[in-house]
C-alpha cells in the first residue's frame, strides 16, 4: 500500500502563511498532504484541484473532516482559472504547487509510471488522452529519439529510439517492463546509481501529460488570481519544472534581464515587479528528509509574494 509523504511540507506552509478566513489553492491535491496541513493551521477556505479522478475520490474523506472548507474540483490546474471561476471565485490569497506526480501513481502499477513493478505502458495522470505505449509504438524513430533528449535528458536518446523501433516490429511495446528491459540493454548503467530506464520514462511521462505546458499556464494563472499579500509556493522535482519556476518568478519579481541599450525598448521606464521573492535560493529538503523519504532529494522550493501595487496579472509574461 502506497504511503504518501508530502515533500517539503514545514517550509511550504510556513510560506505558504495561510490565515483564518483565507482562501488558498491546493493546485496539485494528490494525496492530500499539503490541503490536510493548511486547513489545520488556518480556519480557512481551501479549493484542491486534481486531474485524477482517484485522487479527488480519495479526498472525500478529508472534506468530510473539515465540513464546508475543502471544495475538491477535478481537472487540470493549468485551467485552474475557469475552473474556479465555475465554483465562484475570482481571487486568492495563496497558491501551493507540488508538481510532478504522486506517490498513489507511482506506486501502483496499474497506472504505468514506473518501472520497478510490471504494468500496463499508461503514465496518465487523467483518464483520457494517449498513453506512453501510444507514443512508444507510433512515434517515428527520430521524434521519439528528439522526445527522450529534450524532455529526459537522455544522452543515449537515439540509441534507445533505435531500439525501441526495432522491439516494436516483432510486436508492440505494451507494459512497463519490457520497456525498460529494451532502454537498459543498451543504455550503461550510471554511476549514480540511478536505473538506466528512469530519464526515458520521465520523457514519456511528461509528454503524456503535457506537464512542462501544464505548468507554464499554471504559473501565469496563479498569479492572476492572487491578491495583495497572496503568495505562490511551488515544489518543483527535476531541472526542466525547476528551470520554469525559476525563470517565471524571475520575470514576476522584475529580476528578467534587462534590455540591450540599443533597443528602444531600455528607454523606457519599467513598470514596478508586482511581486517579490521570498526565497532567493531554492529550499531544498534537509538530510533527515531525504534519509526518511529518498523520492526527496530533487524536490526545491521556490515562493513569490504579490507586493500589492500593481494587479498581479501583470506578472503574467
Amino acid at each position: 500500500m502506497s504511503v504518501h509523504r508530502p515533500v517539503l511540507l514545514e517550509p511550504a506552509i510556513a510560506l505558504l502563511a495561510a490565515r483564518d478566513g483565507g482562501r488558498y489553492l491546493d493546485a496539485t491535491f494528490g494525496g492530500g498532504g499539503y490541503a490536510e496541513a493548511i486547513l489545520a493551521r488556518a480556519h480557512c477556505t481551501l479549493f484542491a484541484i486534481d486531474r485524477d479522478p482517484a485522487a479527488i475520490a480519495r479526498g472525500a474523506a478529508l472534506a468530510a473532516r473539515f465540513p464546508g472548507r475543502l471544495h475538491l474540483l477535478e481537472g487540470r490546474f493549468g485551467d485552474m482559472l475557469a475552473l474556479l471561476e465555475a465554483a465562484g471565485v475570482s481571487r486568492l490569497d495563496g497558491v501551493v504547487m507540488d508538481l510532478g506526480v504522486s506517490s498513489f501513481q507511482l506506486d501502483d502499477p496499474a497506472r504505468g509510471f514506473s518501472f520497478r513493478a510490471d504494468g500496463p505502458l499508461d503514465m496518465r495522470m487523467g483518464a483520457d488522452g494517449p498513453t506512453a505505449a501510444t507514443l512508444v509504438n507510433r512515434l517515428p524513430e527520430r521524434e521519439l529519439a528528439d522526445l527522450l533528449f529534450e524532455l529526459g535528458e537522455e544522452h543515449h536518446a537515439r540509441r534507445v529510439a533505435r531500439a525501441i523501433v526495432a522491439a516494436r516490429a516483432t510486436a508492440p511495446i505494451e507494459t512497463t517492463g519490457r520497456l525498460a528491459s529494451i532502454i537498459r540493454a543498451v543504455v550503461p548503467r550510471d554511476v549514480s546509481g540511478i536505473d538506466p530506464a528512469t530519464r526515458c520514462f520521465q520523457a514519456l511521462r511528461l509528454k503524456v501529460n503535457d506537464e512542462l505546458g501544464e505548468i507554464e499556464r499554471g504559473l501565469a494563472q496563479a498569479a492572476s488570481l492572487l491578491g495583495p499579500g497572496g503568495r505562490l509556493v511551488v515544489v518543483s522535482f527535476h531541472s526542466l519544472e525547476d528551470r520554469l519556476v525559476k525563470r517565471f518568478m524571475a520575470r514576476a519579481c522584475g529580476r528578467a534581464g534587462a534590455p540591450s541599450r540599443h533597443d528602444p525598448a531600455a528607454l523606457a521606464a519599467a513598470p514596478p515587479p508586482s511581486f517579490r521573492l521570498l526565497t532567493t535560493q531554492a529550499v531544498r529538503p534537509n538530510a533527515a528528509e531525504t534519509a526518511a523519504n529518498p523520492r526527496a532529494r530533487s524536490a526545491r522550493l521556490r515562493a513569490i509574494e504579490h507586493r500589492g501595487t500593481e494587479s498581479s496579472a501583470e506578472a503574467a509574461p
